[in-house]
């Protein structure tokens, strides 16, 4: 007679990785919000684990403590920014490399065109209420920076900026390294991100009650009109 097979053993040692999963992945949102609300300091490990749900052995079990969390949260969040801006500054980075590859460089409406594209995904993520929270941590961490800035701004902030600088670069014929070039991709940013981190002042000045397709597209039209402004007035 032929045996049945007995699943419970194998279910059960290939649900475990899962359960580990969810229970970081629960850690990692609490994180983020509590960090973002009350600090490193004013966090504290209960009010992390009721947040996430969790018991109390769960943060030195999967983090090490609570300072592996804070980190951990920090390029959860550094790795949520890439995800959504990947696609844009990915096509971005090698039509660079393909242009510095064979030594005709892109022209400015192309640059352009890379550009909007990027600071467009960047409006689209900063509208989002899933950013409210990450903006929370960020801010905190702008005012008093630690190691969880550093993995922030080195992982996915700064490849960002790099990749506009050469753009705004090639627009105003420029050095992308000069202090201009990386004024202006600061403030290119900042056109968008006031939708974030002053979202209650933009909302206010612009009479809005709340974001939809209609302001979404209002937005993305803004980024297009920052980055098509560049250079048009005789800047050098």
């Amino acid at each position: 007679m032929k045996s049945e097979p007995a699943p419970s053993r194998t279910s059960k040692r290939d649900t475990q990785p899962e359960r580990g999963d969810v229970t970081r992945q629960k850690l990692l949102s609490a994180a983020i919000d509590v960090f973002g609300r009350h600090g490193f300091e004013g966090a504290t490990t209960r009010a992390l684990v009721n947040a996430a749900g969790v018991n109390l052995q769960a943060i030195p079990y999967y983090f090490g403590g609570k300072e592996g969390l804070y980190i951990a949260a920090a390029e959860h969040i550094a790795s949520l920014i890439a995800q959504r801006v990947e696609g844009p500054r990915d096509r971005a980075r090698a039509r660079l490399a393909v242009a510095a590859e064979r030594g005709v460089p892109i022209g400015a409406d192309e640059a352009r065109s890379l550009l909007a594209d990027i600071l467009q995904a960047m409006g689209e993520l900063f509208i989002r209420s899933e950013s409210e929270a990450w903006a929370r941590f960020l801010i905190r961490e702008q005012m008093q920076p630690t190691e969880a800035f550093v993995r922030v701004y080195g992982g996915t902030m700064r490849p960002l900026l790099e990749i506009a600088q050469k753009l705004i670069g090639l627009i105003l014929v420029e050095d992308p390294s000069s202090e201009h070039v990386r004024l202006r991709t600061l403030s290119l940013l900042g056109g968008v991100m006031v939708f974030r981190v002053a979202h209650a002042a933009a909302m206010t000045q612009l009479g809005w009650t709340s974001i939809g397709s209609r302001e979404v597209d209002i937005i993305r039209a803004l980024a297009r009109e920052l980055v098509a402004s560049i250079g048009r007035q005789g800047e050098r």
